[in-house]
């Protein structure tokens, strides 16, 4: 069921439902363009959102023109108590930290803005992605070259810890273990999924899988309800269960093809099992993994363009009977497309 839409103002590749009360409401989207020609140029936004899922509106209540941006994180909940954080990774090589504030002075219609806190030149190759440690005291960032970096975050600030040449070609996948954050999993276009120790410094390799997956990998997701169990998703189309006890190979040998390459997963903030994913040239997916058995229980293909941004609306839930009211968001990459919808299906709380 859709409930808004909006164009943003340059290709979008990520949407970020904020998870902290009292701001379930806003929704952050952030863009990445690219300006050819002689001299050519990575621009970007982050904008801000206010959703209203009883009336179906979505309000662009502020704006931040930055470098061209590949990944935005809020920092996690209940992190040492530092307020609303939410990280950008840009294609300038730079890692920023902005914190969600409110003003009195009536300069926007919800009194919400981002503030830059701190910013850190983490390399002279871009910034692909990055994942909060489960205390919001670190930030790993994955680059372009290869090299994974862990930022630390401490008083607003940001130092580099460590940082070490971890795969081949373009890394586009790092992710904390939120049961062990001392390990970090990255996957990249070399078709290696790796695991590192960051009690060893620079960090000791703790497993690596160049076998299973048969082209880049774009995203890692842990499972937050089961210390076991985590999910990649790969340019070639699969999404694996692995059992991070037994990670030679996943704890389901075919998983499940979706159809396109899975760039993004998002698991649900209550239900477990329950997971959305991006499906670039296949639209977007919700899926129940029970187990080691991943279904398909519901897809959304209302965008004309690369599936890239995913995320659930945190939050209370209302039970209908057997169905969840949780808003998703989704945008899609070269028609600049921002979409709100609820699913359809019948998920069980």
């Amino acid at each position: 069921m859709d409930v808004a839409h909006c164009y943003l103002d340059g290709n979008a590749d990520a949407v970020e439902f904020c998870p902290h009360d009292p701001f379930h409401h806003v929704l952050a989207a952030s863009t990445y363009t690219l300006q050819e020609g002689d001299q050519p140029s990575r621009s970007g936004s982050i904008s801000l959102f206010d959703f209203n899922a009883d009336v179906g509106s979505l309000d662009l209540f502020h704006r931040v023109d930055t470098a061209g941006i590949f990944d935005i994180k809020w920092s996690p909940v209940g992190a040492n108590n530092i307020g609303t954080l939410l990280a950008q990774a840009d294609a300038d090589g730079y890692l920023r930290v902005h914190s969600l504030e409110c003003s009195s002075d009536g300069s926007n219609s919800t009194g919400i803005f981002l503030k830059e806190l701190s910013d850190a030149r983490v390399s002279s190759s871009m910034c692909l992605c990055l994942d909060w440690n489960p205390s919001a005291t670190s930030i790993s960032v994955g680059l372009s070259d290869g090299s994974v970096s862990i930022i630390s975050f401490l008083e607003s600030q940001l130092n580099i810890q460590q940082e070490w040449k971890g795969h081949e070609f373009e890394l586009w996948a790092t992710s904390f273990d939120i049961h062990h954050p001392q390990l970090v999993y990255t996957g990249s276009d070399d078709c290696k999924f790796s695991c590192w120790d960051l009690r060893d410094g620079p960090s000791k390799l703790a497993f690596q899988n160049a076998k299973i997956h048969k082209m880049g990998i774009c995203c890692i997701a842990k499972s937050p309800s089961d210390p076991h169990s985590l999910l990649t998703g790969s340019y070639d189309e699969y999404l694996r269960v692995w059992d991070v006890r037994s990670i030679s190979k996943p704890i389901n040998e075919t998983s499940i093809c979706l159809g396109g390459g899975v760039w993004r997963i998002k698991h649900h903030p209550f239900v477990p099992g329950l997971v959305l994913a991006a499906c670039m040239h296949n639209g977007f997916a919700v899926l129940k993994i029970n187990g080691d058995k991943p279904e398909v229980i519901e897809t959304y293909s209302k965008h004309g363009s690369l599936a890239y941004g995913a995320d659930w609306q945190r939050g209370e839930l209302f039970p209908e009977g057997k169905k969840m009211n949780t808003a998703i968001a989704t945008c899609s990459f070269y028609d600049r497309l921002l979409r709100v919808w609820m699913p359809e299906s019948e998920i069980a709380t």
